[in-house]
């Protein structure tokens, strides 16, 4: 079920909400708690009833992975548990990629087609984190509703943010701490404001990014501008869509009075590949500095096995995210460019560079987001090939002419709409506050303030009738465009 689905907006969700919090201000919590559970179960097995087997499968796999690692410390224990997990998440997920490479070399191996259950590495990374935190000493979970919620709960289940137990599981099992009217203003607000990004702001601009995506993969040679106008479109759609739903599941979640963790925080505003992966799926990014380029030696082994602790771990986050060639080579880019940033702010101290340094932090940010367009090529494209003959686009090399002739932009009366389109995601991305920063409330900390950039106007969200009507139109746009167009899931979901 996807939150930009009807079903899910104007069924399941008004029901949901209204029965938690009627049995939550009734002091009843375990049925609240077990209300919740049956709710996200019929939630993530809305699409294939069949992989919820999957998914509770995992489930008590851990949860009884746990309750052996509070009663004994151990370290085979922990690796037993972290081993079942990459083996379920490496059948459904690799299985098919590593036949096929197989196959490609010649192996007498049948195809094998396994569909992709979903949320399936969320909710992986999610228990795997459990059980390297219980083993740490740094939580522990006996009751096994208490798991089963902490796991399942909807909002954060498909696509993050990935939640630590110590920090989700004691909101899930207490009353709200907030006063409901105001959780649901906050909430309400946030999940509109995730609405339109998805609906009206994503999907507007995908439509540019898949026709110059898909018109590659067909064989059609692509013109330099054609092939820079879909490229940057995907790199906005693949951020108003992963920042849509971010915003849509923690506004759900806080109308509930749960506080999930920020998970996104305008990263194309980076001034560095670093500070990106700080921004950018902040979740997944501290799950694997904590569960991966930490054990492997951080920097703590020496300046070159740093260096390949961070190429490995994107590596491996780049097989994550997808099994393909395509999600390698992604991985494999940012992980050269996370160990080129750190060789060049060891060579930046030297003092005959600092005129070179200056020069390269004033064009930082657009560099920066140079470097990341081209590696989005590899994250949607099709396959190999098609990534390449987009790159190759992008350098000239199919042409730098532009006419009505050789522009599908232009063929299809799309370009000036694309680039209009483009300007004013441009000046959000850059200029516009965040979500978090307009609603402060969404904060860990409600006394702290989110990091803003000096240049970005400084707007606070109140619950009055001005922003109330702000929330409601944004709503209402998002609503009707999204009875207008077909379904479209959120990307992260496909992984």
């Amino acid at each position: 079920m996807a939150f930009d689905s009807p079903v899910f907006l104007f069924g399941f969700l008004p029901v949901v909400l209204l029965l938690v919090l009627l049995l939550q201000r009734a002091g009843r919590l375990h049925s609240a708690i077990f209300f919740l559970i049956i709710a996200s179960l019929v939630f993530y097995s809305w699409w294939k009833p069949i992989y919820l087997l999957v998914l509770l499968g995992s489930v008590f796999f851990n949860y009884f992975c746990g309750l052996l690692l509070i009663r004994h410390r151990s370290k085979a224990l922990l690796t037993m548990g972290i081993a079942g997990n990459v083996l379920l998440l490496g059948y459904f997920k690799y299985l098919g990629f590593f036949v096929e490479t197989l196959r490609a070399f010649g192996a007498p191996l049948h195809p094998v087609a396994i569909i992709l259950p979903l949320g399936i590495s969320f909710f992986t990374f999610t228990q795997i984190a459990y059980l390297v935190d219980v083993y740490r000493g740094k939580t522990r979970e006996r009751n096994v509703l208490h798991y089963l919620l902490f796991v399942t709960f909807f909002p954060n289940l498909l696509a993050g943010p990935i939640a630590h137990h110590a920090d989700l599981s004691p909101q899930l099992k207490s009353p709200p701490g907030r006063i409901i009217s105001r959780n649901l203003a906050v909430g309400l607000t946030v999940l509109s404001i995730g609405l339109f990004k998805k609906v009206i702001l994503a999907d507007s601009v995908g439509a540019y990014a898949n026709l110059i995506f898909n018109a590659t993969a067909s064989g059609t040679s692509i013109g330099f501008a054609d092939a820079w106008m879909g490229a940057i479109a995907y790199s906005f759609q693949l951020y108003f869509d992963f920042s849509g739903y971010t915003d849509m599941a923690i506004g759900i979640a806080q109308m509930m009075g749960v506080r999930l963790p920020l998970n996104f925080n305008a990263p194309y505003r980076s001034g560095s590949i670093r500070e990106f992966w700080r921004r950018w799926h902040i979740t997944l990014s501290r799950f694997l500095m904590e569960n991966l380029y930490i054990p492997l030696g951080g920097s703590r082994r020496g300046e070159a096995r740093t260096l390949l602790n961070l190429f490995l771990t994107m590596l491996i986050a780049g097989v994550w995210h997808g099994a393909g060639w395509t999600f390698i080579i992604w991985g494999a880019w940012h992980g050269g460019w996370l160990a080129l940033h750190r060789v060049w702010l060891k060579a930046a101290a030297f003092r005959w560079l600092h005129p070179v340094a200056s020069v390269v932090r004033l064009f930082a940010v657009p560099l920066t987001f140079l470097m990341l367009t081209i590696g989005w090529v590899f994250f949607r494209a099709a396959d190999l090939s098609t990534a390449l003959s987009l790159l190759q686009s992008m350098m000239g090399l199919h042409g730098f002419a532009f006419s009505t002739e050789t522009s599908l932009l232009v063929t299809a009366f799309a370009w000036k709409r694309c680039l209009q389109l483009l300007a004013i995601l441009s000046f959000i991305v850059w200029f516009a506050p965040t979500t978090q920063a307009f609603v402060t409330d969404l904060l860990p900390d409600p006394k702290s303030e989110d990091k803003q950039d000096s240049f970005v106007p400084t707007i606070r969200w109140k619950p009055n009738v001005l922003y109330a009507l702000f929330s409601t139109t944004i709503a209402m746009a998002a609503v009707t465009t999204l009875f207008l167009a077909q379904e479209h899931v959120f990307i992260y979901f496909q992984f």
